[in-house]
């Protein structure tokens, strides 16, 4: 079967990293260093289903050569046992091989990543603060469903409630593979509750999800990092405004500024900016491999100016519409209520299938 073995051919190199893995995972040197050892166990534990397909297609593979040769015995019963042995064998083999291809189109290394997740007020005034203050809930509900850690880092209040800018760190398992795609500008049609007569506004908001980054992705100089401190605003206890516990960084190389408010004590608030800092210029520093999502996260966020849209909210016929897909859904309250897995579910599946176009591989439908 030449086909097989072009396939597992191509595998090879899935099985040879297993076999590093697997023996880094009993290093006692990997071993001592945690960081180290939870990478490798990560990428141990991805790769081993995979190998035991490709170890299971190998030996159907066999299986299929014999029954194949076992067709054409004189002994009819084994012949006809061959033949139904051949009919599911080869349909077991087409549904592996599927899988397999598709293995060889990993996920970008980035959807493991914990996030930063920032909203800004976009086109509308205080009805666009207060969209992004329904906006960043939405998130944060969507999260709690999902088990995941939100961190609050700065923010901005609006004159009238909400937020011109809210900026948060999301950690859990898979959380930029998940929330990647809502960076973009959310449009909301909507009356607001300052209007007295009723009329329909249209505001927007928009949303940039960051990976984060670690320490050793970014070579960050200390020295090219100013660090102001300044009396924070709003809710938070007693150290409001009473301490300078609010930090502001600016990395003078590039004048990306980063401010946080929300910790507890100056320690904590720096340590948070510091990371938004990171996340911000490794994004910057990873246009190269990420090039077509850079592009389009630019796209997206844009201005804030409502005809860069990606998917409008509209009250009043409780829908929401994720223009990139088409995809409408008559569900106002419980996609702003958190359910949003249906949507992500949807643009995940839509970005898988583009990958593997991309890599020559077709679905059935």
């Amino acid at each position: 079967m030449p086909e097989a073995d072009g396939l597992l051919g191509r595998l090879g190199s899935l099985e040879d990293r297993h076999r590093e893995l697997s023996l880094r995972i009993i290093d006692p040197n990997v071993i001592s260093d945690v960081a180290a050892y939870r990478s490798a166990m990560r990428d141990f534990n991805e790769l081993d289903p995979i190998v035991a397909r490709i170890q299971r297609f190998r030996t159907a593979s066999d299986d299929l050569r014999a029954a194949q040769d076992d067709v054409h015995s004189e002994d009819a019963e084994l012949a006809d046992m061959a033949r139904e042995e051949v009919e599911r064998l080869t349909e077991e083999l087409a549904s592996l091989k599927r899988e397999l291809e598709e293995a060889l189109v990993p996920d970008d290394p980035s959807d493991r990543r914990d996030c930063i997740v920032e909203v800004r007020a976009g086109t509308g005034g205080d009805e666009a603060a207060l969209w992004a203050g329904d906006l960043f809930r939405m998130y944060v509900r969507y999260c709690d469903s999902k088990g995941w850690k939100v961190e609050p880092v700065g923010s901005h209040a609006g004159s009238s409630g909400g937020y011109k800018e809210v900026v948060a760190r999301i950690s859990g398992e898979g959380v930029f593979g998940h929330l990647k795609y809502e960076s973009g500008t959310h449009r909301v049609q909507r009356v607001p509750a300052t209007e007295s007569q009723g009329r329909i506004h249209t505001s927007a908001a928009t949303v940039a999800i960051l990976p984060e980054a670690e320490a050793t992705d970014v070579t960050l100089d200390l020295k090219d990092v100013r660090k102001d401190t300044f009396r924070a605003s709003g809710a938070g206890g007693q150290h409001v405004n009473k301490t300078e516990s609010a930090v502001r960084l600016t990395h003078l190389p590039t004048g990306v500024v980063v401010e946080c408010q929300d910790g507890r004590s100056q320690h904590a608030n720096y340590e948070q900016a510091l990371g938004v800092l990171r996340a911000r210029l490794w994004e910057a520093e990873d246009q190269a491999r990420r090039a077509a999502e850079a592009a389009e996260r630019k796209s997206q966020v844009g201005t804030g100016d409502r005809s860069g849209k990606i998917r409008t909210y509209n009250y009043p016929q409780g829908r929401v519409t994720d223009h990139r897909i088409g995809m409408t859904l008559h569900a106002l309250e419980r996609v702003l209520g958190g359910e949003l897995e249906e949507l992500i579910q949807a643009l995940r599946s839509t970005e898988r299938m583009e990958r593997l176009k991309q890599a020559g591989i077709s679905r059935p439908e």
